[in-house]
């Protein structure tokens, strides 16, 4: 498969040398049926990588399935890769098929492996070995003909230095390692991303789109985009919505990456925030912000609810009026801007609110699961439990 043809398969965009050689690699390997590792930083495109491999395979007929391992909480990931019997554990109504199983045939694209617990690491190099699994619960032993595409933005050799990843494996995912390049080392790849993103974002959101001028291209070429080809996208995105209908200019983009306009954005609380950190830095900062408001509140809630009936508390009338003068006076926060005023919380309940903070800390996390438990103090099996409780599974598939 040629470098034009893995383009235009795997949707890749660039002309540049490193991204070149990307695709070069790419051309030569995917026809091979061995595995391969992926390294790249966070928001280079693994993904897009696997997809081309699997696309220029023997095995493009049959599946691709995808599992981000770090998504998966530590005690049901062996479940989700290898399946499990009826009755292997408290929830285990029937008999279920893993991915492993489900990608028999085809590949498997096993995304963050740095994050994957020892315990697996065995199973899943006896999968690579002999092709050899067992269910959960179960003792026959399974086979299965699947071709395991792994990815990384962690150093594998000194995780297995320190003890947190095996050798064994770590050598046989290896076999071939396609490193991807970070943005800043491919900037003159920048000005085909930047249209690839601004025509897909204004076609689907019926925004008129008028382009970027050469200079506001020149002054995206001396950013440093650490969030990568993901950072660019979400910034492409954004400055088209605040600049609807407008051609992009230089003063644009210098106003929308340096925080020049946030004194005039900060007037409309409903308008995105520029900020002038990079944008991994600043999400961080702001769910850690609203989770302290959010525990606050729950030690505000338990004091107003000595003071109120729990009816009145509960009352969906009083939780309308709530979001009504939220909106309406658009004054949440107390004058040192630390504290959320107590008439704003409302009239939720503990668990209306727990749930929130789940749901904005999954989103925070990339829906990686064990991130979300740590970052929320509770274990990956109470939080998978409340997932399941208060129906977030759904809610997430549904936004994404």
């Amino acid at each position: 498969m040629n470098i034009d043809l893995v383009k235009q398969k795997a949707g890749i965009v660039g002309e540049s040398d490193a991204i070149n050689q990307v695709l070069e690699m790419i051309s030569q390997v995917s026809n091979v049926d061995i595995s391969i590792l992926i390294n790249g930083e966070s928001g280079t495109g693994k993904e897009l990588v696997s997809k081309a491999l699997h696309l220029g395979s023997k095995r493009s007929s049959n599946e691709l399935v995808i599992v981000n391992c770090g998504a998966i909480p530590e005690g049901i990931i062996e479940s989700e890769l290898f399946g499990h019997k009826k009755g292997a554990y408290t929830d285990a109504s029937e008999t279920r098929k893993g991915y492993f199983e489900t990608a028999n045939k085809g590949t498997i694209f096993l995304d963050e492996i740095g994050d994957m617990p020892m315990e697996t690491q065995v199973k899943v190099l006896r999968v690579l070995e002999s092709g050899e699994f067992m269910r959960v619960g179960d003792s026959e032993t399974k086979k299965t003909d699947v071709r395991v595409v792994a990815a990384t933005n962690k150093d594998l050799g000194k995780l297995v230095q320190e003890g947190k990843f095996r050798q064994d494996l770590y050598y046989r995912l290896k076999t071939v390692t396609i490193n991807i390049p970070p943005l800043r080392q491919r900037k003159s790849d920048i000005r085909l991303l930047v249209d690839r993103f601004a025509l897909q974002f204004s076609r689907s959101n019926d925004i008129k789109y008028k382009g970027f001028t050469p200079e506001a291209i020149k002054e995206m070429h001396e950013h440093h985009w650490p969030g990568n080809v993901r950072e660019l996208r979400n910034f492409v995105e954004s400055i088209l919505i605040l600049q609807k209908g407008e051609r992009i200019s230089s003063e644009m983009v210098i106003n929308q990456l340096s925080g020049d306009k946030l004194e005039q954005i900060d007037s409309n609380s409903s308008l995105p925030v520029v900020m002038n950190r990079d944008p991994d830095q600043a999400e961080r900062e702001l769910i850690l912000r609203q989770l302290l408001f959010l525990r606050q509140d729950i030690e505000d809630l338990k004091l107003m609810m000595k003071e109120s009936s729990f009816s009145e508390l509960n009352s969906s009338k009083s939780i309308n009026q709530s979001f009504e003068r939220t909106f309406e006076n658009n004054e949440i926060f107390t004058k040192d801007e630390n504290l959320i005023k107590g008439e704003m919380i409302g009239a939720f309940n503990t668990k209306d609110l727990e749930r929130e903070m789940i749901i904005r800390t999954l989103e925070h996390f990339n829906n990686n699961r064990r991130a979300a438990a740590k970052s929320l103090d509770m274990s990956e099996r109470t939080l998978y439990r409340k997932i399941n409780d208060y129906g977030i599974e759904k809610k997430i598939k549904k936004d994404n």
